[in-house]
């Protein structure tokens, strides 16, 4: 349930390696890396169960749809099996509704045929709560399989308010929920409330904490 996220530009190649290997010794079951280092990663996990996630229009959402397609189909040949990408804010933002719409579904389009994953980051923190619940609806309804609440370089991570609301605003995708989870107690606090994926820099410190003490 936990996708292991080295998206900031800071991480390098010896960061990835580092959790690669933590992500093997700790059966992770995603670890989300930015473009540059799909390859890498898909390397250093091949013969494990953990998979390649990568990042699409990340962390604004606001490249074209063109670009977001290109990329999406470069990190799938370099062997992404799930791709999380930014709704495009700014068209939201201008009520350029079917342009989100069809900004996704282009991203869709090149993802579904080859068995990847599709997640759909709305960045909870820059909108209102009537716009979230209208965000969820457009993305479920162009077929997305989860909606994501944040990159985690928005103006904040997320909360309980945000679950709620997605979670009354969709009919078919799963739960993403991603920014500022550092601790095991808040990451079973979402799953609790029905989300299925928990997007997290912590990881290890999250399963540190759910491990029982050995005596």
């Amino acid at each position: 349930m936990m996708d292991y996220a080295l998206v900031k530009p800071t991480h390098s190649l010896t960061d990835v390696e580092e959790a690669a290997k933590a992500a093997r010794e700790n059966n992770i079951g995603v670890l989300c890396v930015l473009p540059v280092m799909v390859e890498d990663a898909v390397k250093l996990l091949k013969g494990s169960e953990t998979k390649v996630c990568s990042t699409v229009g990340f962390p604004f959402g606001s490249s074209t749809t063109k670009l977001k397609v290109l990329e999406a189909e470069q990190v799938i040949d370099d062997g992404a099996c799930e791709v999380d990408m930014v709704m495009n804010i700014p068209f939201f933002k201008s009520k350029l509704y079917e342009k989100v719409k069809s900004d996704v579904e282009a991203v869709l389009k090149v993802s579904k045929p080859r068995d990847v994953k599709v997640k759909v980051i709305v960045e909870t923190g820059y909108l209102t709560a009537e716009e979230i619940a209208l965000a969820c609806k457009i993305i479920d309804e162009a077929g997305a399989d989860y909606v994501k609440t944040c990159t985690g370089f928005g103006p904040r991570g997320t909360t309980i308010e945000d679950i709620e609301i997605i979670k009354k605003n969709i009919k078919r995708a799963k739960i993403k929920a991603a920014g500022g989870i550092s601790s095991f107690e808040k990451a079973l606090q979402f799953i609790k409330m029905g989300v299925e994926r928990i997007g997290t820099s912590n990881a290890l410190e999250i399963l540190r904490s759910w491990r029982p003490v050995e005596v």
